[in-house]
């Protein structure tokens, strides 16, 4: 974790988003209701820093996510990056803000199509956007193998062939093909074994130190928040009902919802309390 620049603006600004969803009913269609999945959410995310957004399922954490990451329309605010309001952007703008913010999902296998070996995985970015030749395409592959802790080799081998750590590697190294400055990581160690998520967890945390990477992290898992975030804000129905330096919100939360999911969780209340 890295100290930002807090004279710089946020790489990422967020403010007053909403996201919400029509419920339809009946022969025609007509709208009966209104799912606020996420209801006036605002927060920033600095250059190198990682900001946790945490919550129970269905607290809006991944779908503000995604329409940080420009995969779900907002139906109010505004989502800027780099001072440039997504709303507003050119399709220049769009393709080079797709560039800068890349994506983790929670499950690897579904992540990475099964027919294609990893070494095409990975370079899928580079080709989309017209990155490089096939022989520069093959080495920035083996760059980004070796900077995920996996062998060269891998590149030939078919996902099916990766136990779900490995896998979850591969989708890594494919979200750093384009040198991107943002990865939303949504739930991205959830899916694995407790010894599996440590070593994603470090890696990730090496990643930044290297690559000055600035993470949005959505989990539901508390003790896997503290390791990894500078910051976190707490989610419920649709909004943020707390938000802090992390250590400051674990230890010492301010509200009910919070102290909720933190007493939920005993093996973080021993951490609290260690020296």
């Amino acid at each position: 974790m890295t100290t930002p620049d807090r004279g710089a603006a946020p790489l990422v600004l967020v403010e007053d988003l909403e996201v919400h969803f029509p419920v339809r009913k009946g022969l025609f269609g007509r709208t009966t209701d209104v799912v606020k999945a996420v209801d006036g959410v605002s927060f920033a995310l600095e250059r190198g820093r990682t900001l946790a957004l945490v919550g129970e399922s269905g607290s809006g954490k991944s779908t503000t996510g995604y329409a940080v990451m420009g995969m779900e329309r907002p139906t109010g605010g505004r989502v800027v990056i780099d001072g440039v309001d997504r709303a507003t952007m050119s399709e220049a703008q769009v393709r080079e803000a797709t560039r800068r913010m890349q994506i983790v999902f929670q499950d690897p296998a579904s992540a990475l199509d099964p027919r294609m070996r990893v070494g095409d995985c990975i370079a899928e970015p580079l080709r989309i956007h017209g990155i490089g030749t096939r022989a520069s395409r093959r080495e920035r592959v083996a760059e980004l193998l070796e900077l995920v802790g996996l062998p060269p080799g891998a590149a030939t081998r078919l996902p099916r062939e990766f136990s779900g750590g490995q896998r979850q590697r591969v989708v890594i190294a494919r979200a750093l093909a384009l040198e991107p400055e943002v990865i939303v990581c949504d739930e991205a160690v959830s899916a694995l074994d407790v010894s599996i998520q440590s070593q994603i967890l470090n890696l990730l945390l090496a990643l930044q130190e290297r690559l000055s990477l600035a993470y949005l992290f959505i989990s539901h898992d508390l003790s896997v928040v503290r390791h990894i975030a500078d910051d976190v804000c707490v989610m419920q129905h649709g909004r943020i009902v707390e938000a802090g330096p992390v250590d400051t919100v674990f230890v010492a939360p301010a509200h009910a919802y919070t102290r909720a999911l933190i007493e939920a969780v005993p093996r973080l209340e021993r951490a609290t309390r260690a020296p």
